[in-house]
């Protein structure tokens, strides 16, 4: 009688042994086919039935059949959540159910990598809607964006998500451009550490983050979406490489996006010194670059550098991109046949599957017991749909608070003349077209405005309260008169008058102004919603124009993506508000912030302009950058980077310098007091700029190298201390190394760009020394004393 024994466990499913081991014999085993099968997405939408995912069907793109692809296997599912309205249950049952189809269907039992939206939160109907990046930045608290973080990353894990396709780490360099609500802001540093904040937080729910968009994205040509890309090697090298620097360095992210954009005629996606170079060889990143949606076909159709797809995807396997997303085109039967034809060596492809495999065996994807059920389906009967249906909130009251803490600690008060916060005034003239809008908290990339507007019959499947309803609730016994006045961008002035009038009769004027987020023109701000000026959208500045010669007190609300010119009302506001789309509990945090519940305590991530048409232009300018008599333009602000006011005042005093100079290996150490010498809890945010009078190349007139939140009780006072890597000055050299230089700095405590406090004069002594990426990043401020960073 024979004996049966247990099938032997092929190596590569072997989990005891190394997992290089196991990626080579995969790859040993795969056919070519197979092979490329694994370097491409395929875009799908979740069923809201529980059965498979359907392919969806872009403008873009030709129709894809599931059947003749999945036997040699799949890459990644691109945005099953993210493509239509689904209950989380239901799809996260119909994502299931098509990772168990996909490992049936080729030889080697192999899932896909499913991958989402997560710039605002969770890009799926019923998740929390987030403050969008630049709220982020406005924070200046990377502890509370890396608790926002991880709270996303747990929610898209939970469904069976496994790739998050965030954060946005372009610097914004022209505030005309669209997605300036996706960034965090104008300066690498504060980027840099709040984007790696985030990154951490999505790693540590495990989520692959994926920076984007490596690089220059953001530097186009007079603000335009997808523009050329017009800068030196210094300035993506100081001002647009850091903070993906460090969000590799120490982050851990693992997985790149590369940009859309050419940066002196070489695509990003075909630019092997960028991809290879620099990102692998000499930062180390040893993640999966992935392509952003139709890059690679780019390469043929935007840019010409490829006369057809497999060209296309050739050039873009050469310079370092791994997996063609959204869905098969280039990398599909165009890669195969140029490979078999020998125009692409099947090195190339190796190389990118080497990649891919070891991220999906590191996510437990090869492993013998990969189960294709997703946390929040554990234990559930998955035939009972009416029972699944509702099963999965999104939306808890944990992501209400966090998001409403996000919200509040980013709404920033640019001005006020004492009539903040509000003392329950009788009548308010409550105008302007985002009083009464729920969506004006959103941003382009939050599902309701990206998907949501596609499916109009749907419910929005969050709840949103507008900021009257929130204003009612915050002030029960006040009378609200509500006048929309205009549109947001439909230059509408009738209804103007009767704003007027209502103004005239009211104690105070709330006008709550902005944008309306969207893409690709159906918004006044979002991807491929450029402004040609920064201009107030539509007749808005014409309506707050007439409420401010009606001589009732008005406070002007910003409800928008990007900063604008306000014109008078710089001056003649009794109080200015800026929120930058602050997401589900945005309306929330206004009231509370105009009644003086919560304290206001955020900053200016991006510098609010005095004129509409000084762009572009950013704190981070050199001298000549500055305002002065060669030409009438001035670009100075109306409110500078880091600017922000409080419900209290604070005294900086008794500055020590401690080490006033040190060698260009060393560092410097500062001390200083900071008090509140009001009446009311408050926070500073103390900000650390560094001017370097004399280099050998021009350098901006100061720039940020640190800042920490300081919380002081009324009358409280704190002694910090601050410790200055001499790393902090280096920039790039005229060979294009970056190097430390000898000689006299300013150190520059401040609150804002525009209000040093106090300023120490230090000295960097001995040789110029270079430096790399393993170079110094942070000051480090403490209580003095104590030890322990704040």
């Amino acid at each position: 009688m024979a004996v049966e024994t247990a099938p032997e466990v092929p190596l590569w499913k072997n989990p005891a042994h190394p997992l290089t081991a196991r990626v080579s014999a995969l790859i040993d085993a795969m056919t070519l086919e197979e092979k490329v099968a694994q370097l491409y997405g395929v875009w799908v939408g979740a069923s809201d039935e529980g059965g498979d995912v359907a392919p969806h069907q872009h403008d873009m793109e030709e129709a894809v059949d599931l059947d003749a692809l999945l036997p040699c296997g799949l890459g990644q599912l691109t945005r099953p959540f993210g493509t239509a309205p689904v209950d989380p249950a239901l799809g996260a049952l119909s994502l299931l159910r098509t990772q168990t189809r996909i490992a049936a269907s080729n030889r080697f039992g192999i899932p896909a990598v499913a991958h989402e939206e997560c710039l605002a939160g969770f890009a799926a109907w019923g998740a929390t809607a987030y403050p969008v990046p630049l709220s982020w930045g406005a924070t200046f608290d990377p502890d509370l964006v890396h608790r926002m973080a991880t709270a996303i990353g747990r929610d898209m894990r939970s469904v069976g998500v496994h790739q998050g396709l965030a954060p946005v780490l372009d610097v914004v360099r022209d505030a005309r451009w669209g997605r300036v609500e996706e960034t965090i802001g104008e300066d690498p540093y504060l980027v840099g550490t709040i984007g790696t904040a985030y990154v951490r937080g999505l790693e540590d729910a495990g989520i692959v983050a994926t920076l984007k968009h490596f690089v220059g994205y953001s530097a186009s040509r007079a603000g335009r979406n997808l523009a050329p890309v017009s800068m030196g090697p210094r300035e993506r090298a100081d001002v647009l490489l850091p903070p993906f620097e460090m969000a590799v360095r120490e982050g851990g992210a693992r997985s790149v996006m590369h940009a859309y954009t050419d940066t002196d005629g070489v695509p990003a996606a075909a630019d092997e010194e960028l991809l290879t170079g620099l990102l692998r060889e000499t930062w180390g990143f040893e993640g999966t670059v992935v392509a952003d949606y139709f890059g690679i076909a780019f390469l043929k159709t935007l840019h010409g550098i490829a006369a057809d797809w497999a060209g296309a995807a050739g050039a873009a396997l050469r310079a370092g991109v791994d997996i063609e997303l959204p869905t098969v085109k280039t990398f599909g039967a165009p890669l195969v046949e140029a490979v078999e034809a020998g125009r692409i060596p099947q090195t190339l492809i190796d190389r990118a599957l080497r990649r891919v495999l070891t991220q999906k065996a590191a996510l437990g994807l090869l492993d013998p017991g990969w189960d294709p059920v997703p946390p929040a389906l554990a234990g559930a009967d998955l035939d009972d749909l009416d029972a699944l249906r509702g099963r999965i909130d999104l939306d808890g009251p944990a992501n209400r608070e966090l998001a409403r803490t996000v919200a509040e600690e980013a709404v920033v008060l640019l001005s006020n003349d004492g009539t903040l916060p509000l003392d329950g005034p009788r009548r308010v003239a409550l105008v302007g077209p985002n009083a009464d809008e729920a969506t004006a908290v959103l941003g382009c990339y939050s599902f309701p405005q990206h998907i949501g507007v596609h499916h109009p019959a749907t419910p929005v499947g969050i709840a949103l309260p507008t900021l009257r309803d929130t204003l009612a609730a915050e002030f029960p016994d006040t009378e609200f008169t509500l006048v929309g006045g205009t549109g947001v961008d439909d230059g509408d002035v009738f209804g103007i008058p009767e704003a007027v009038g209502a103004a005239r009769d009211a104690d105070v004027v709330v006008a709550v102004l902005g944008d309306r987020a969207g893409l690709f023109g159906r918004g006044t701000s979002g991807e491929g919603c450029d402004a040609e000026s920064l201009a107030l959208p539509g007749a808005q500045q014409q309506l707050l124009d007439a409420l401010l010669d009606t001589g009732t007190p008005v406070v002007t609300i910003l409800l928008a993506g990007r900063p604008y010119a306000l014109g008078r009302a710089v001056a003649e506001s009794a109080a200015i508000v800026q929120s930058f789309f602050p997401g589900v509990e945005g309306t929330a945090a206004l009231a509370g912030v105009l009644s003086g519940r919560t304290g206001p305590s955020g900053r200016l991530p991006v510098g609010v302009p005095r004129g509409a048409g000084a762009q572009p232009a950013t704190y981070l300018g050199a001298r000549l950058a500055q305002a002065g008599e060669v030409s009438n333009i001035d670009p100075t602000p109306a409110f500078g980077f880091g600017h922000g006011l409080t419900y209290t005042t604070f005294a900086w005093s008794d500055l020590v310098t401690h080490t006033g100079e040190a060698a260009t290996d060393g560092e410097f150490t500062l001390a200083f007091t900071v008090r509140n010498t009001g009446r009311r809890h408050g926070t500073e945010v103390v900000q650390l700029y560094l001017h370097d009078p004399v280099a050998s190349v021009v350098q901006p007139v100061q720039r940020l190298v640190g800042y920490t939140r300081v919380p002081l009780a009324p009358g409280e006072t704190r002694r910090l201390r601050v410790t200055v890597p001499a790393d902090l000055a280096s920039f790039t050299g005229r060979d294009g190394r970056r190097v430390v230089e000898p000689g006299g700095l300013e150190l520059r405590l401040a609150a804002s760009s525009t209000d040093a406090r106090l300023t120490a004069t230090v000295t960097l002594t001995g040789p110029e020394r270079q430096v790399d990426h393993t170079r110094r990043l942070h000051a480090v401020f403490e209580e003095e004393g104590e030890g322990a960073g704040i």
